[in-house]
């Protein structure tokens, strides 16, 4: 859990507004988006609110640059699990265990981090820089956004490629995987399986991908 005067020591001069988003984010992890407050977060930074609002247009700001802190690290957690994956001399096997792996990430993040997931998926209404649909990927300044959508597109072209799915299966693939284990991330972070031991759990999740595997590799 962080603290107001770990929040302040990280504050340098002339880098205030990611001192703010630090402060934020350590919020949003303790208790998701509700607990993130533009004038708490200032407290914790040790400025006054009015100094925090030279860095953001409101409250809709500051939680924007928190929900793209969440799906960065959202995305490190997937990378983190694919950078796992034992090698192979097969490249289709390596497509399909890169795959699941990113799977793996995207939900033990959920898991690990369920205040910070639900930052990363939070609606802001009027924020600026919000996506109009799910095929927007990073953009080429490098923004984050869902970069995790883009490392699933790429996944799963790789399957395409080395033969591991079909071709026509291939469009809007993106929403069967993604819904899946998001769905699952949200039933076994605070759902009815939310309960359920850390071997079930595991056995859950590996079930799901398997699974999800099969139905895009089918003829």
């Amino acid at each position: 859990m962080g603290s107001a005067s770990g929040s302040r020591s990280a504050y340098h001069h002339g880098d205030l507004r990611n001192a703010l988003v630090a402060a934020a984010v350590e919020l949003a992890s303790d208790g998701g988006p509700e607990r993130v407050v533009l004038r708490e977060v200032a407290r914790r930074v040790g400025v006054s609110p009015t100094a925090a609002y030279r860095h953001f247009d409101g409250q809709g700001g500051l939680m924007y640059a928190v929900k793209v802190r969440g799906q960065e690290a959202l995305a490190e957690s997937m990378e983190d699990a694919a950078a796992r994956v034992p090698a192979t001399w097969d490249p289709g096997v390596a497509a399909e265990r890169r795959f699941t792996a990113l799977g793996r990430g995207y939900v033990r993040f959920a898991l690990r981090r369920p205040g910070l997931f639900r930052s990363a998926f939070c609606r802001i209404p009027g924020a600026e820089g919000e996506p109009r649909d799910w095929t927007e990927v990073p953009r080429a300044d490098g923004e984050p956004r869902y970069r995790a959508l883009g490392l699933l597109t790429a996944a799963l072209d790789e399957l395409v490629a080395h033969g591991r799915m079909p071709a026509h299966r291939r469009p809007a693939a993106e929403v069967t995987a993604w819904s899946t284990v998001h769905g699952l991330s949200v039933l076994l972070m605070e759902g009815p399986l939310s309960r359920l031991p850390d071997e079930q759990s595991d056995a859950v999740l590996e079930h799901a991908l398997s699974t999800v595997l099969a139905g895009l590799a089918a003829p």
